[in-house]
């Protein structure tokens, strides 16, 4: 291959390469801008934010009071941890994670 020929095959590439860039950012553009701009017809709630259960099952057995926190965004029980103790869950738990537990520790990350 020729030097002229060598360098005839790399501006070949790089006009391919930045040719196609140019289609793909037209192309594609408007929709990645959209994207950004339109929100979710099913957005969620933020993190941190309290979103009450308001499942009719878990309303009966729910008292007043916890109610109105809920109504008024407050978590109820203030983040309290509190252990599972169920027999299945006791079976597969470390001696130190039950250590944890009756502390008052949250599972560590």
């Amino acid at each position: 291959m020729t030097p002229k020929q060598k360098l005839a095959a790399v501006f070949g590439v790089a006009g391919s390469l930045i040719a196609g860039g140019v289609i793909g950012a037209t192309l594609l553009g408007p929709l990645a801008a959209n994207a950004a701009t339109t929100p979710s017809p099913s957005a969620a709630a933020s993190p941190g934010t309290f979103k009450s259960n308001e499942n009719a099952t878990h309303e009966s057995g729910e008292s007043a009071t916890v109610e109105a926190q809920e109504n008024s965004g407050q978590r109820p029980g203030g983040g309290k941890h509190t252990p599972n103790e169920t027999a299945t869950h006791e079976s597969g738990e470390s001696a130190a994670r039950e250590a944890q537990e009756n502390a008052g520790q949250p599972n560590a990350p």
